[in-house]
């Protein structure tokens, strides 16, 4: 089901990513021209100390949390779509793959040294309530990255349009299951941009949240450490 506003239920999210989960990882190839896989290194770089108790939340395929482990990481993947962890499990028989929400993370307060999230927040029913989650799991002065889509500025921004308003959502349809992907312009378009995520981040008890652009600014990376 889809709200007025265009955006999806949860329940329409979480069909929608079992949907897709055949070709995830070949559409985030394509549509970040080979980046992505880059971006998820710096991320994990940025926050991932050896031995860092990690939870990366909507961990999907779980590119990320393979990232995160290759940096020392003892790490914890969660994600609500089965099918997307179905895919995710190969990746790496030593990372902890559990089915759960993000705004009701079954993990005691103060868990985890290092919460990531790589292309999810986006999808999260309600921002605020998910970042307010993975602020709660995490240890006082842990640290938190959150990789995303973002307004685009600049430039690229007519070119930004151009691929994620029709280009993508073609290149969704050839391939199985990849209609969902007439869904990301929307998201994309109604989620914070770079400096408001970062005003949200620092109210839901994060310090001084930063962030970094990518891909020629459509991709930031931000991060922030727990009070």
């Amino acid at each position: 089901m889809t709200h007025e506003s265009g955006t999806l239920q949860p329940e329409g999210v979480r069909t929608m990513f079992d949907r897709i989960a055949p070709v995830y990882d070949v559409m985030n190839r394509v549509m970040t021209m080979g980046l992505d896989r880059r971006w998820r290194g710096i991320t994990a770089r940025a926050v991932v100390q050896p031995g860092s108790r990690v939870l990366d939340a909507c961990c999907g395929t779980g590119d990320l949390a393979v990232a995160c482990e290759c940096e020392g990481g003892v790490v914890t993947g969660l994600d609500f779509s089965g099918e997307m962890l179905a895919r995710a499990r190969p990746k790496s028989d030593s990372i902890a793959w559990i089915e759960g929400d993000m705004l009701a993370l079954p993990f005691a307060d103060g868990s985890f040294d290092v919460v990531t999230v790589g292309f999810g927040v986006r999808n999260v029913a309600d921002l605020r309530a998910g970042l307010t989650e993975l602020r709660r799991v995490l240890r006082p002065g842990g640290r938190m990255a959150v990789l995303e889509i973002t307004q685009p500025r600049g430039v690229l921004k007519p070119f930004f349009f151009l691929w994620f308003d029709r280009i993508v959502p073609l290149l969704g349809k050839v391939l199985p299951g990849g209609k969902a992907y007439t869904y990301l312009p929307a998201s994309v378009r109604r989620f914070p941009g770079a400096e408001d995520l970062a005003a949200l981040i620092d109210e839901v008890g994060f310090d001084s949240a930063t962030f970094r652009l990518f891909g020629g600014s459509i991709v930031a990376l931000h991060t922030a450490t727990a009070r």
